[in-house]
């Protein structure tokens, strides 16, 4: 009989309980896809170029997991809001104290292991569309990632277990204790917000010195290694959940002062309602700051090691493609890639020697880009005469011939000698395209091409760095795993960053809506009420969204040892959060609304 009862209160309750689950789910889900990285060693190993990435994805499962347990236990906390008032009318009915508890302790747990199970299918599935999305789209070099990892998944498993089994027993406990009279009114007791006005001002400095030494420590990254890692990771968590739960109070009371803000419209009500329900805002607040860091940072850094190899292609290589023996080309080919410049030099070859014609790179010079010894890289060009005469020259020339060329001797002719040759005449072409990114595709048929027709060029030996697409080959291969983790853990970041603020808005508009419909009643519009709403849900996107900016800007300073310029093009990454922070916005407003406003009548 009480199982049916309970059974349902649950359906009567149903929409509060779909909530409830999904958050659940994709907090198991986003939860999942991030041990997928950080319990594959092997694919850590092999997709990054820094032997402390394996830590540093331990550290992330750390914060990640301090991030979930916060979820899951305010998850926990609307659960029991929302069923006490049910187990009090039971126990006035005779249920026994007992029965209630183990009650309580069955639906707890089972709806959180159901929801980690229908989580971790959640993740495999996002894992695997991630993977293609990226893979294929981004053309990443990518080894040893499998969306279905018994280690992740066994992980996931535990940890939830035991998150919910302890969520239970506390659950169960708690609820037998409280007496019936709170468990029918606690739902209406208002909040005490009050603040010694000493402990705001102690919390808010130790905040912000806090978050100073955790941004301080990511400037010095390179200087104390994996020490100010662990410091910045505990400072700035810390430093966080001070600076809100101090400034966010101290700011809302000064606005209350304000007579002129404060009795402007619904003003009053929306700072009222902010201020009922700090506790719990400050927990979110706090964690969504952190995953919109977490979120808005690993998008950055993925799209910084995108551009990264473009960049380093771009910056040691002239030629798009080096076509050997190019007389066996079909050039149609070779013009559909619309080159800006295309040169030939004819070549021809004994036991000991490859022959050149010097007039033609007199006509056209040999363009190289050499390295200094600073590490930066200078484009020069080099005539046919200077080939002749300088060794350091014509090696840039050798690079560019087959492997069995390289240890031969250089000789440059005048086209009356060069042509008295009985040897058969080859030729080496050189291509240069106005966008390499998007011929990539076309380049590289031609360079397959180019492997068939000269069999030594095959394998990944015999890469000579001598055009762009070998090179792009090299440092695809080099950053493409930080790139990937990179975009995959920012989408599911901005999942479960989405998650979060909408169910915690969301979880809270059943008890708003008595008293919006009490505004409603006294005669305030329906247009101030629209207004009210909108300010309260903008408040709590705009606070996190700003702080989190902030941890994204100074932590990209650790990344200054992997990336050129961190900072540049920074703008496109924050462009597409904003919009998709706007759009969800937009949808929490629409959803809230639907909940809290009363129902327009029909004249």
């Amino acid at each position: 009989m009480l199982l049916k009862l309970s059974l349902s209160g649950m359906k009567n309750r149903l929409r509060d309980y779909l909530v409830l689950f999904s958050g659940l789910v994709v907090a198991a889900g986003i939860f999942y896809m991030f041990e997928i990285l950080a319990s594959n060693e092997a694919f850590l190993k092999s997709n990054s170029t820094i032997s402390a990435v394996v830590f540093i994805f331990h550290l992330g499962s750390i914060l990640l997991g301090i991030i979930t347990l916060v979820y899951i236990l305010y998850a926990n906390s609307f659960l029991m809001t929302m069923r006490q008032r049910d187990y009090g009318l039971f126990m006035m009915l005779g249920a026994k104290s007992r029965k209630i508890a183990q009650l309580i302790f069955l639906e707890t747990f089972f709806v959180g292991i159901a929801a980690t199970i229908v989580g971790v299918l959640l993740g495999i599935g996002l894992a695997a569309g991630v993977n293609q999305l990226l893979v294929h789209q981004l053309n990443l070099t990518v080894s040893h990632f499998s969306p279905v990892h018994f280690s992740a998944f066994l992980t996931t498993l535990i940890f939830f277990v035991i998150i919910f089994f302890v969520a239970a027993i506390l659950n169960a406990t708690k609820i037998v204790k409280l007496p019936i009279l709170n468990l029918l009114k606690d739902a209406d007791t208002p909040v005490q917000v009050k603040r010694s006005k000493l402990l705001l001002f102690v919390e808010t400095l130790a905040g912000i010195a806090l978050l100073g030494i955790g941004y301080f420590m990511m400037f010095k990254v390179m200087n104390f290694g994996i020490f100010a890692l662990v410091i910045a990771l505990v400072t700035i968590v810390l430093g966080t959940y001070f600076v809100f739960d101090g400034v966010i109070i101290f700011i809302i009371s000064l606005l209350k002062r304000s007579a002129n803000l404060a009795l402007n419209k619904l003003n009053n009500f929306t700072l009222a309602q902010l201020t009922f329900r700090l506790k719990d805002y400050t927990k979110m607040l706090s964690m969504v700051a952190m995953i919109f860091a977490l979120a808005l940072g690993a998008v950055t850094v993925g799209l910084g090691f995108h551009k990264e190899i473009t960049k380093m292609t771009e910056a040691t290589n002239t030629y798009d493609l080096v076509l050997n023996n190019s007389q066996k080309v079909a050039q149609g080919q070779v013009r559909k890639l619309q080159p800006i410049s295309n040169t030939s030099y004819q070549m021809k070859e004994t036991a000991d020697s490859v022959y050149f014609i010097q007039s033609e790179f007199n006509q056209t010079p040999l363009k190289v880009v050499e390295m200094k010894e600073a590490g930066d890289f200078t484009k020069s060009e080099y005539s046919g005469d200077r080939l002749a005469t300088d060794v350091t020259a014509s090696d840039q020339l050798r690079n560019l011939e087959l492997p069995s060329q390289r240890s031969k001797n250089q000789v440059f002719l005048s086209e009356s000698d060069f042509a008295a040759l009985p040897e058969n005449t080859s030729s080496l072409q050189l291509i240069q395209v106005k966008d390499f990114s998007t011929s990539l595709e076309k380049i590289a048929d031609l360079v397959a091409l180019n492997q068939k027709n000269n069999p030594e060029l095959s394998g990944d030996n015999n890469l000579s760095l001598s055009q762009k697409y070998d090179a792009y080959t090299v440092y695809n291969s080099l950053f493409s795993g930080f790139e990937f983790m990179g975009f995959f853990l920012g989408l599911a970041f901005l999942t479960m960053l989405a998650s979060c603020l909408m169910f915690k808005i969301l979880s809270g508009a059943a008890s708003d809506a008595i008293r919006y419909q009490m505004l409603n009643k006294i005669g305030a519009r329906r247009n101030l009420l629209q207004s009210a709403l909108k300010k309260e849900i903008g408040i709590l996107f705009l606070v996190p969204g700003i702080l989190g900016i902030f941890h994204v800007l100074f932590g990209l300073q650790m990344f200054k040892s992997l990336l050129q310029q961190p900072y540049q093009g920074i703008w496109l990454p924050f462009l597409i959060f904003t919009v998709l922070y706007i759009l969800y916005y937009f949808l929490t407003v629409w959803l809230y609304s639907g909940i809290v406003l009363p129902k327009e009548k029909n004249s």
